[in-house]
């Protein structure tokens, strides 16, 4: 039925309407908006590092500029930019990739939809560890298949266990996404906790796993590892990253996947028809990124160690939340369950949602609530922030936490 011309069109898709929207951006949004009024809101509730990109990187930008990279790029990205994500991934990772099983995207988070809508039908299943990113599920939805959440525990530092994933493996199971570091708790996987995923994966020839290693760089363990490491699942992982993360480069949007060749192509394929190459100028400064020297990243990484260090030991002065201590990322996801039912004046906490946004209005501290990562009894904070405001943000939470009764 077509409506006239002068009513307002209000139907949109099946497709939008399951879609929910990114609690991350939604807490953003709503802290700017406060900003914008005056109030001094302190963002915690952003994935991304505060530091300036490294300015080598951007004097490549500036040069391509100057080079009239002002065209369409090929859509799978530059080659020299391919073959510079292929050296990174043997220097770094000993991992042998060709630039044909290399496909850049506009950021990373286009790469996972990329490798999920090339690879699920209508009616899979694909296994999510929980806490989860925000994004992992919803675009699940977007192809059809359906999520299989597997609930972990702070007591194994939120990581899914081998049992965990042969008890989540059943016909439909095409794919498992994995993240490490995670997004939102900054777990990382072990090299021996990743070979008993592996042993079980191995016994299921037809599972794809899709490894988000977007925050390889922000590891304070010994060394990254990557479960792509395996030679039985060599050809059936799926490897995201990109260099929002480690080079501070979030509004480049340049991100990329390492594949299988067969699909590989196929997210060419699927790129070519819905955004073609991602932008010129920015894939310059990515292969700057690459190929340039490295002291940038080491030095970020140890910035958000000692802030790590910082805000978790303001959180362990906090009676009534509890964390474990992160690996990785620039995170930490308290249980706060022990402050659900309790008031302070007009408001009301009754789960993670309304206790981030109680923390919001009374404290003028922007977090996220944890149902939107799969874990409605945390929440998370982000410590990509300078040291001052992270000491004020961890006080002022502290105090409106602690007028609850």
């Amino acid at each position: 039925m077509h409506t006239k011309k002068n009513e307002k069109m209000t139907n949109v898709s099946q497709l939008i309407s399951q879609l929910s929207p990114s609690e991350t951006l939604l807490m953003s949004q709503k802290s700017n908006e406060l900003k914008a009024r005056g109030v001094d809101v302190l963002n915690l509730s952003v994935g991304e590092p505060d530091f300036h990109t490294p300015d080598h990187i951007k004097e490549a930008a500036v040069k391509a500029i100057h080079d009239n990279y002002s065209f369409y790029s090929p859509v799978n990205g530059y080659p020299a930019l391919r073959q510079a994500i292929a050296d990174k991934l043997e220097r770094d990772s000993r991992l042998t990739y060709s630039p044909n099983h290399i496909v850049v995207s506009n950021g990373a988070k286009q790469s996972v939809c990329n490798a999920l809508l090339s690879i699920v039908n209508p009616g899979d299943e694909v296994i999510v560890p929980a806490p989860y990113w925000v994004s992992y599920v919803e675009m699940v939805k977007m192809t059809g298949g359906s999520g299989v959440i597997v609930s972990t525990s702070i007591d194994n530092h939120y990581k899914m266990t081998a049992l965990q994933l042969s008890k989540a493996i059943t016909p439909r199971t095409k794919a498992l996404i994995l993240c490490s570091p995670s997004n939102p708790t900054g777990s990382v996987y072990t090299k021996h906790e990743l070979a008993s995923l592996a042993s079980v994966l191995e016994e299921y020839p037809d599972i794809y796993i899709i490894s988000d290693e977007i925050y390889e760089h922000i590891n304070y363990m010994s060394e990254h590892a990557s479960i792509a490491q395996f030679p039985e699942l060599r050809d059936r992982v799926i490897l995201i990253n990109g260099v929002s993360k480690a080079y501070a480069m979030t509004g480049w949007r340049i991100g990329y996947m390492a594949a299988p060749e067969h699909i590989a192509k196929a997210c060419n394929k699927l790129q070519g028809q819905y955004t073609s190459g991602p932008c010129s100028v920015s894939q310059q400064a990515a292969l700057a990124a690459l190929t340039g020297p490295q002291d940038c990243v080491r030095e970020m990484r140890e910035a958000f160690r000692r802030r790590r260090d910082l805000v978790m030991q303001c959180c362990n002065e906090i009676p009534g939340l509890a964390a474990n201590m992160p690996q990785g990322a620039f995170y930490i996801f308290p249980k706060c369950d022990s402050f659900f039912g309790k008031r302070a004046m007009s408001s009301t906490v009754t789960d993670s949602a309304s206790l981030s946004m109680y923390l919001l209005e009374r404290a003028h501290v922007a977090t996220v609530g944890g149902a939107a990562f799969g874990a409605p009894d945390c929440f998370r904070i982000s410590y990509a922030a300078s040291e001052k405001i992270l000491i004020e943000a961890m006080a002022r939470i502290g105090g409106a936490l602690a007028i609850l009764v």
